[in-house]
């Protein structure tokens, strides 16, 4: 049975000197042990509530802020960043904005130290998570000297360390090339599987998080406008008219439904929607 890690209710914000309410009257729930995906537009509002999610807003980013955001039955808004790191950790949309030490080792251990952890604690949650990342062997190199790929995992590993229980990706693809960003979606799969870490993703490049997500939220303009599991957002006509870049699979069976094939269930990736055509 699951349980209600992150509520969001009729939240809306507005920064200071402008008209616009950045988030209106937003209300959600992520699960426990989710993967959840924002969706739409750039400036509908997603990094926004993502800064809400994690504190940034109201704590950082002052504004007109309305409703409510609680974590595991906490209010947000009313958490000490410092408490809040240690449930929710943020990774960027560009590693190398948090990233910044001499050695790999050294980045890890920063937030760590900023928790006043034993030496002893630091060590071993370090090495438990270079091992779980596979970055182990680059334990001494300096950050600037790795590949995007190994940047966005060092960055990763950084967030996993503090041992959150939800983990928000704000684009992480956006800087990888194709094989990269399927090995970072794999890799969140296994995290998610193996740890149980709830994740909340901003993604453009829905294709990589469909077979994986289990529930999709559009916004547009400031409100949340659709929800529902990646099948039912993604064979809605409405999905476009957001400006979702619906997966050519899930277009494909959309259109094969309307000429009066009906697969039975959506497909989220190419394969599945080939073995659906070929057991007919």
């Amino acid at each position: 049975m699951t349980s209600t890690l992150l509520r969001v209710e009729n939240l809306s914000f507005r920064y200071i000197d402008t008209e616009r309410w950045a988030l209106d009257d937003v209300s959600m729930e992520i699960e426990e042990g989710s993967i959840t995906v924002l969706a739409g537009q750039s400036g509908c509002g997603k990094s926004t509530l993502l800064r809400c999610m994690n504190g940034l807003i109201p704590h950082m980013y002052p504004g007109d802020y309305k409703g409510s955001i609680t974590m595991d039955g906490e209010a947000v808004d009313k958490t000490k960043m410092g408490e809040l790191a240690q449930k929710v950790g943020l990774l960027f949309q560009n590693p190398e904005n948090q990233i910044f030490m001499f050695s790999v080792e050294r980045d890890i251990a920063f937030g760590l130290e900023n928790l006043g952890l034993p030496r002893d604690e630091m060590r071993k949650r370090i090495d438990e998570v270079m091992r779980m990342l596979g970055i182990t062997s680059l334990a001494l190199r300096a950050p600037h000297e790795l590949s995007d790929g190994q940047k966005q995992r060092v960055a990763l590993a950084g967030v996993i360390a503090m041992r959150p229980r939800l983990i928000i990706l704000d684009e992480p693809t956006s800087l990888l090339d194709p094989q990269t960003a399927s090995e970072l979606v794999s890799l969140v799969r296994d995290l998610n599987r193996d740890l149980g870490i709830t994740f909340v993703i901003v993604e453009h490049r829905l294709e990589l998080l469909t077979p994986i997500a289990d529930r999709i939220f559009v916004m547009d303009r400031g409100r949340k406008v659709m929800e529902g599991n990646p099948a039912e957002v993604l064979t809605d006509p409405r999905a476009s008219g957001y400006g979702i870049a619906v997966p050519p699979v899930s277009r494909l069976y959309s259109e094969l439904k309307r000429d009066g094939l009906d697969l039975g269930r959506v497909p989220t990736t190419p394969r599945e929607l080939a073995e659906e055509v070929n057991g007919r």
